[in-house]
This record gives structure tokens, sequence and C-alpha cells, in this order.
């Protein structure tokens, strides 16, 4: 019997789960199938590849030998069919496959882009979760994913993808009713908005767990949260009915204030994710210039800019 990939993947999930039950399973193998294939890939090769114990199955010395080569041909063919996959999408497909979370950068982003790539069609997938855009990016149905991680809860980067920082740490801004005591105030005090009810979209990658903790930090203890999504909760925050935190890039309404938090106590990491450094290079610079035109755009953001960096980039 000649030995194949699915039988070095076989092994793999042996001495990677310990147990052919798990492997079996792991495989959507039933565990007799799995330890007849271990017992022809043994006949085939010579020797035991594993010792069963009451702990689980543990490699033989000539199992560690397999194993040793086996490891790095699973992954690389797991890479080319990734690889494969996303190379036959973009062959039927948007010739450049974006996915961004929410941001007030992305309209000139694709405008620029649309320009300088003239005849490339450009997809967009808007997820609220970062995670999710991270791991499309990784699995190959995403060229490159424009996406923010809040401070203290960081993103799971898959090994293969690469990610270039647009900004290390943008202040998130607070946005309450124009006619909140508070919003008579250039920069607002966290302790001034003690009582108040926020909102928060617990689907946002970590910005549940970052509010409370800010607001923890600040002296808050049991702070009023209310779940929902951030189109409801611009509609409640008009209202006066609650307050929630918000980019700096949001703009002002007759209705809703946009102020910075005063010590600037949370903020979020901004940055491309793309499998390659070439992706990354490709449409960089076109969302850099995005998103610096938005910033100075928003005058709240943009006299933070000047206040705390001299109006250079943060």
């Amino acid at each position: 019997m000649d030995l194949e990939v699915r039988h070095l993947r076989a092994v793999c999930a042996i001495a990677d789960t310990g147990s052919l039950h798990k492997a079996a399973r792991q495989l959507g193998m039933t565990q007799p199938s799995l330890t007849t294939q271990l017992r022809r890939i043994e006949d085939s090769i010579g020797g035991r590849l594993f010792a069963r114990e009451r702990t689980g199955c543990r490699p033989t010395p000539l199992g560690r030998v397999l194993l040793s080569r086996a490891r790095p041909l699973v992954s690389e063919m797991r890479e080319l069919v990734t690889e494969a996959r996303a190379a036959a999408a973009r062959a039927g497909g948007p010739g450049l496959r974006i996915g961004s979370t929410a941001n007030k950068a992305i309209p000139g982003w694709l405008r620029r882009l649309r320009v300088r790539l003239d005849r490339t069609e450009t997809a967009l997938q808007m997820d609220v979760s970062a995670q999710a855009l991270v791991s499309l990016v990784a699995d190959g149905q995403l060229d490159v994913a424009f996406v923010h991680q809040v401070e203290g809860c960081p993103l799971r980067i898959p090994e293969g993808v690469r990610q270039r920082i647009l900004v290390e740490r943008e202040p998130q801004f607070v946005s309450l009713s124009v006619d909140h005591p508070a919003a008579r105030q250039r920069i607002v005090r966290l302790g001034d908005l003690a009582g108040e009810q926020w909102m928060v979209d617990p689907t946002v990658d970590g910005e549940r767990d970052g509010l409370l903790r800010t607001l923890r930090a600040a002296g808050l203890a049991n702070p009023r949260v209310l779940h929902g999504d951030y189109l409801t909760a611009a509609t409640l925050v008009a209202t006066g009915d609650v307050v929630a935190l918000c980019q700096p890039t949001s703009r002002g309404r007759p209705d809703m204030a946009v102020r910075p938090l005063e010590g600037d106590p949370l903020g979020v990491r901004l940055m491309l994710v793309a499998r390659t450094e070439e992706e990354l290079d490709e449409v960089y610079a076109d969302l850099e210039a995005a998103y610096w035109e938005a910033a100075w755009q928003a005058a709240g953001y943009r006299a933070w800019l000047l206040r705390t960096h001299g109006g250079r980039a943060a």
C-alpha cells in the first residue's frame, strides 16, 4: 500500500489528540475504521507507530520519525488547497475582496481604489466581528481586511496572516445628547456620566469588555449597560436615553454631540491584515489617505489631533 496524504493526516490526528476515538471524531470517521487504517499504515511501513497506554496513544520512536516528516507535508497540502481555492474564487469573482468593520474611512478608501485600479472589480464585506474577518482572510475568502482591536482584547492572528498598523491607538470618544449638561464641555469626564445608561453592541469583539473595564477603572462600579446595535444607539443617544462610545471620526448632529473623554481612557488599534506583504502594499496607501481625510473632516478629532500630536498622524 502506498502512503497518501489522508494517511499522514490520520497519523498526525492520532498524535495530536492522543486518542483513536478523538482522532476518528476529528477526521469524521468511526473508530474501527481508523483502527483498521492505522494497522494498514503500520503494515506498509513495517513497524508500530503508536503504543497504546492507559492514558492514550503515544508515538513510538518510529512514529516520531514519521511524524517529523508528515507534519510539514500535511501543513503544506493544507496551504496549497487554501491558496488554490482563493485563486479559483478570484478567477470567477471580484478582483479584490475587502472586509472591514465599520469605519468612516471606507467610502474614501473604495473611491481611491476604483480610481487607481480602474477596471479591477472590488467587493466589500462588512462585519461587526474583527476576528471573523481575520479568519476569512486566513482561509483565503478575503484578500484584505481593515479591522480594529479594542485595547486589552487582542485578536487572534493566525499563522500566515500579515498585519500592518494604521493607527497604534485611536482614542474612543463619547456620543451624548446635545441637551446633556456634559455636552457643553469641550472634553467630558467619565465621572460626569455617572448614573447614565450606556449602550454597547455585544457582538463587536471586545467592545463590551473594554467599556466595562474603562467604567470600573473610573470608579463607576455598577454601570448600567444596554445591549443593542449602534444604529439604535444613535437614535437613543439623540433622545437622551443612553450615551455610547464612538469612533473619533464620528460627526456630531443637531441632536447629538461627539466629545473626547478626559485622559483618553480607552483606545483601539486600527490595522490592515492580508496573507502577503504584496496584498498589503496594494491597498495600504489608499486606506491611509482615506482615514486621515475622514479624521480631518471630523471637527472633534481634528482638534484632538492638533492638541495631542500637533497635527501629526497619531
